[in-house]
Formats: C-alpha cells, structure tokens, sequence
C-alpha cells in the first residue's frame, strides 16, 4: 500500500492530504463570496472554527460557536432570516472575518505549537491584508494573536489595527457572554473611529 501524498496547505501551514486540501478551498470559496469591495473593520481570529456551523460564511450552518459571537456582536439578528440574507447584512456592514491559521486545528496543540503555526502564517495573512483586503481598520479578536499584535502595527499595513488594550482580546476558552461583550466593545472602538 503506498503513502498519500502530503502537500502543505497554505490556510494553515500544516502538511496534509487532499481531502484537507479541498475542504480549505471549499471554505475560502464560501467567505469569498461575501466579502465586501471596500472593508471598513477586518476581523481577525487565530483559528478557523472546526465545525461548519461555526463558520460565519458556511451555507450549511445554524450560527453557532464564533459565528453566533461576531453576529451578536455586530447586532445582526439571525430570527427569520437565510443565511444568505444573515451574510449579506454582515457584508453591507463593511465587515469581513477571516483568520490566520484558515483550516482547524487538533484540539490537542499546546500553545507553543500553536504560536509556532500562527508564527508560520503571519507573513502570508500580512500581505493578504496588504494587498488584496485593504481594510480600513484591522480588529484582532483572538487572544491567540495577542503576542503578535506588535507584529500587525509594524507591517505597514495601510490601516488602524485594534485593539488598543490587551483587554479586548477574546480568551481562547472563553465563555459565550464575555466573548460577546469583549468583541462588542472591539467593534464600538472600531466604528468610533473615522473613517
């Protein structure tokens, strides 16, 4: 029996197989399509939700997990609505969610690994953001990057990056309400700010 062939996924750094593969263009084809033309707030997680439903972007989902989150933040309710009308309304926003390590991750990976993967992808998310998303502002959400926030406000990036404070950053492990009300805040600072 012959070993698959590994490739290195350029979502997440990892090396992976073909099904790996075609599960991450998948999602990029998802969130591509509602990206809006000019993105006032960019938010920027660490880590792509495992479960479809916790994507924002997912067809097939029911809001859960941080997609759940970054709706109640934003104040779009779900009630009655299609997914697709629910991710038309984050669009015309001017919002945009995307994360550093695209694909998910074992739920096993200690933190120094963690760091390392996100160390791995920060060069490719920075000229993604440089070159082709041309926010106005960049919010980090996760308090995965919060020790590389530094690495965001030193890359020229054409665009205010957020948060000002630590305080904001949303906990790896952390519970629905303090996740809801840490990115609430994020985003008030965000849309106080000029454009």
């Amino acid at each position: 029996m012959s070993n698959p062939t590994l490739l290195p996924c350029d979502g997440c750094g990892q090396l992976v197989g073909s099904a790996h593969i075609s599960r991450r263009l998948e999602r990029l084809a998802w969130s591509t399509r509602f990206r809006p033309i000019h993105i006032q707030s960019l938010l920027l997680s660490a880590i792509a939700p495992e479960r479809d439903d916790d994507l924002l972007y997912s067809p097939n989902f029911s809001f859960q997990g941080e997609a759940a989150t970054v709706l109640a933040a934003a104040q779009i309710s779900t009630a009655g609505k299609s997914p697709e009308a629910v991710q038309t309304e984050f669009q015309k926003l001017g919002l945009a969610l995307i994360h550093v390590l695209e694909c998910s991750i074992p739920k096993d990976i200690s933190d120094s690994q963690l760091h390392s993967l996100i160390e791995k992808q920060l060069p490719s998310t920075l000229t993604r953001i440089r070159r082709s998303l041309k926010p106005k502002r960049l919010l980090l959400i996760s308090s995965a990057l919060q020790p590389h926030a530094h690495r965001f406000r030193d890359a020229h990036l054409g665009c205010s990056v957020l948060p000002p404070s630590p305080e904001v950053f949303l906990p790896r492990e952390s519970s629905a309400e303090f996740a809801l009300q840490s990115l609430r805040s994020a985003l008030a600072i965000s849309n106080s700010i000029a454009l």
